[in-house]
């Protein structure tokens, strides 16, 4: 019998009176049964982090630190369980798993990191000017208050460490919501929270049905809300609270640009083997995995069937194995829309090279060419296993067919040419700018975030802070000398 999982409210745990399974989208067993916290429990998750506010931000910045080196040191120790398990609810295959925890392990020690720095404050001379003489202006950042954080299914660990970490680091009470599909990961994060010094009502994980979250969405005592999903909710949710602060990780068309000098069968080989797997890494299902390639004519020919082969050579099958590169897509329904996405490109005139077979939840690593302009494959997130092949005749049309999507998160530029870097750099609508490698890279202590429809704000453990908190200056007068 599956035990049902309590959530965490205001740092204790809490079940309420009715629960939901969780299933595997490899073979539909029940992974974990999840409590899910009433109307009246959320009120008083919310009223305690909206009440400890103050207090928790005058936290000393060691107490901080210490949860969550704590934190980091207990995911390390539990690897292995915790990979097992978001394997288990997500599909993600066990050695991408693995990587994830090894991910959020750095994301709370870069927050700990953070923390014994952050807010040092900066001191600025007034007395250039007459008016100033005898002034001082020393400047230091507060929390805007509580942040609700809003977590997908996609790395069901890591984006809720990427909520968690920098709010505590910063002194930010926060109240996380993981993905109904994936909530197992992110209760886990509050066995280890629940083991530091961090006072009551700092955190909360509630597990909130999406119908029930317009409410929480609209509540003024939660002023930040941070988000990581589909384009469509995070505008919708930006949209109903103008006056709220929203940072929006959202959507991605991620482009992989290969050109001309890029042309020795060892670049070849590289970019091809790159960009099968990161088109294909968590069944596709990154904002930043590789969806278009844009190759130079002069390369095209020689790069198109090594790519084929080495999507061809991704291992599909059962996530829990070792040697499986590509497991199923998150629910048979996210399956069944990528196929029909497929079909609609096909109908339309392009040409399927390899993939394009659905079993259940889990769709073939797929290559597509000649993909018409108006179809979603070309200008939506597919967000599958399925990467569309463009030819481009130079530099400035294949920066010209990047920029020609509504979205901007990240692109990856093939070149060895320093000079091309940087044009690429400064011509590239998006977020981040990958040089000699796919757009898919990704460290988790730089800013990301995108342009465009891609969303707003920045993600990163430090820059995330930065988001939470704003400047507050405080003028010192009367000083006799600077």
């Amino acid at each position: 019998m599956t035990s049902t999982h309590a959530f965490w409210l205001a740092g204790r745990q809490a079940t309420g009176e009715s629960a939901f399974d969780v299933t595997s989208p490899w073979d539909g067993r029940v992974v974990g049964s999840v409590s899910v916290p009433s109307d009246a429990q959320v009120e008083e998750a919310v009223a305690a982090a909206y009440a400890v506010r103050d207090e928790f931000a005058a936290t000393p910045a060691h107490v901080r630190a210490a949860a969550l080196d704590h934190v980091s040191r207990r995911l390390a120790e539990r690897t292995e369980e915790i990979a097992r398990l978001i394997s288990a609810e997500n599909g993600k295959p066990i050695k991408w798993a693995r990587g994830e925890v090894g991910r959020a392990v750095s994301v709370f020690r870069f927050a700990a990191e953070e923390a014994r720095r952050f807010n040092s404050g900066e001191a600025q001379r007034l007395d250039t000017d007459l008016g100033g003489q005898g002034r001082l202006a020393f400047t230091r950042r507060f929390p805007k208050g509580v942040v609700l954080g809003i977590a997908p299914f996609n790395f069901p660990l890591n984006l809720c460490a990427h909520k968690v970490a920098p709010a505590i680091a910063a002194g930010a009470p926060i109240i996380l919501k993981p993905a109904p599909a994936t909530p197992l990961s992110g209760l886990l994060l509050g066995e280890l929270l629940a083991e530091t010094d961090l006072p009551a009502g700092s955190w909360s994980i509630l597990p909130v049905p999406n119908d029930r979250m317009p409410a929480l969405v609209q509540d003024e005592r939660l002023p930040v809300i941070s988000f990581t999903g589909s384009e469509q909710v995070g505008y919708a949710i930006m949209e109903s609270v103008p006056t709220k602060h929203c940072t929006l990780e959202l959507g991605g068309n991620g482009a992989a640009v290969v050109l001309s000098d890029w042309s020795s069968d060892e670049d070849l080989d590289w970019a091809a083997g790159r960009i099968a797997t990161f088109s294909n890494y968590q069944g596709g299902q990154s904002c930043i995995s590789v969806q278009r390639v844009i190759a130079d004519a002069s390369v095209y020919d020689r790069l198109l069937p090594r790519i084929v082969a080495a999507v061809e050579a991704q291992v599909t099958g059962d996530p829990s194995d070792d040697k499986t590169d590509v497991g199923p897509l998150v629910s048979e329904d996210a399956a069944k829309r990528v196929e029909a996405w497929v079909q609609e490109a096909v109908e339309a005139g392009a040409t399927l090279l390899t993939g394009g077979k659905r079993d259940g939840a889990s769709y073939a690593p797929t290559v597509l060419t000649d993909v018409p302009p108006g179809v979603k494959i070309s200008c939506e997130e597919v967000f599958g296993p399925v990467l569309t092949v463009q030819q481009v005749d130079g530099e400035k049309a294949a920066f010209d067919a990047v920029n020609d999507s509504k979205y901007g998160l990240q692109a990856g530029v093939f070149t060895h040419d320093l000079q091309t870097a940087f044009r690429a750099h400064r011509a590239l609508e998006v977020g981040g700018v990958v040089i000699g490698d796919v757009p898919s890279y990704r460290a988790d202590q730089m800013p990301y975030g995108g342009a465009k429809r891609s969303g707003v704000g920045r993600e990163g453990v430090k820059f995330a802070m930065d988001d939470y908190t704003y400047e507050r200056v405080m003028v010192l007068t009367g000083i006799e000398s600077l």
